[in-house]
């Protein structure tokens, strides 16, 4: 544990967290495994929820105490380049040039990287695209996988979100939308392309684990001290990264479908981790009986 809380820059209170909550979720991961292929779990969490800490613990746990071999994935990686959502700018709407939202991925290629995965056999290999959020674009580095897999776990913000009704499409949730959007042909875009495309891919988890942020306020902050982070971490220049007034209009475009996901998302994944306003899971509801 000490290694990891070392390797992820985690605060010695992490342990307490992962001895509570999420040894036993790693515990129960068995039981969702099918019979015939690896497990496909999907994690959901606002900006700053800890996905990736939670997805990089469950594969940490289960390849200890089982002996799997895994793959993590974000969904983050599978945004489009640079150039492609210029030209959806150009050709559909210029809030698309900013990536997030549903329409900005390459789902294809998701769908033909988790194809592979998911029939990957011993001792073969394959790669999973890398997105540096740094410089805004696809890093022209891979993550190499061997097979065969045990676990696949796709994180990711948006990962299990369903579209929203036409109806709910009319009123603007934010200044961006009002100003950028008025006749809501940009989330009406989005939220096609989350049924065609991205509600298909998400039908194929076996599971789906989300993180319960207490408000749509509290991702915009933690948003912030993600951005931080990355300043830290980062040898770009310092004006790839975004101050906090860029990232209060960045959140803007994720904002829609965070509270949608807030009042949706509770009732219909399999475990639920509610979180409390300084990033601490505070209860675990296991919604799926095994």
């Amino acid at each position: 544990m000490s290694n990891f809380l070392a390797m992820h820059r985690l605060p010695q209170s992490f342990q307490e967290t992962a001895e509570k909550f999420y040894l036993p979720l790693a515990a129960r991961l068995p039981s969702l495994l099918p019979p015939d292929r690896p497990l496909l779990l999907g994690i959901n969490g606002a900006q700053g929820t800890g996905k990736s800490t939670l997805a990089e613990f469950l594969d940490m746990v289960s390849r200890e105490r089982f002996g799997w071999r895994n793959a993590i994935m974000s969904i983050d990686d599978f945004y489009l380049t640079h150039a492609q959502r210029a030209a959806l700018a150009d050709d559909i709407h210029p809030l698309l040039a900013t990536r997030g939202v549903p329409g900005t991925h390459d789902t294809a290629l998701l769908t033909d990287v988790l194809n592979e995965l998911l029939d990957l056999a011993p001792g073969a290999t394959a790669e999973v695209p890398r997105f540096d959020k740094a410089n805004d674009d696809r890093d022209a580095h891979t993550s190499t996988v061997e097979g065969p897999l045990d676990m696949i776990i796709l994180e990711g913000w948006c990962v299990g979100t369903r579209s929203q009704e036409e109806t709910a499409l009319r009123k603007p949730v934010n200044e961006l939308e009002s100003l950028g959007d008025p006749d809501g042909s940009w989330r009406t875009f989005v939220n096609n392309s989350l049924a065609k495309n991205y509600e298909p891919v998400f039908e194929r988890l076996d599971a789906l684990f989300f993180l319960k942020a207490p408000s749509f306020d509290a991702a915009f902050r933690w948003r912030l001290e993600q951005e931080q982070k990355l300043a830290d971490a980062s040898a770009a220049d310092a004006a790839s990264i975004m101050n906090p007034k860029q990232v209060g209009r960045f959140i803007r475009y994720y904002e829609r479908l965070t509270r949608h996901n807030l009042q949706t998302l509770p009732s219909r994944s399999d475990v639920v981790l509610t979180l409390d306003e300084e990033h601490a899971v505070i209860a675990s509801n296991w919604r799926r009986e095994d």
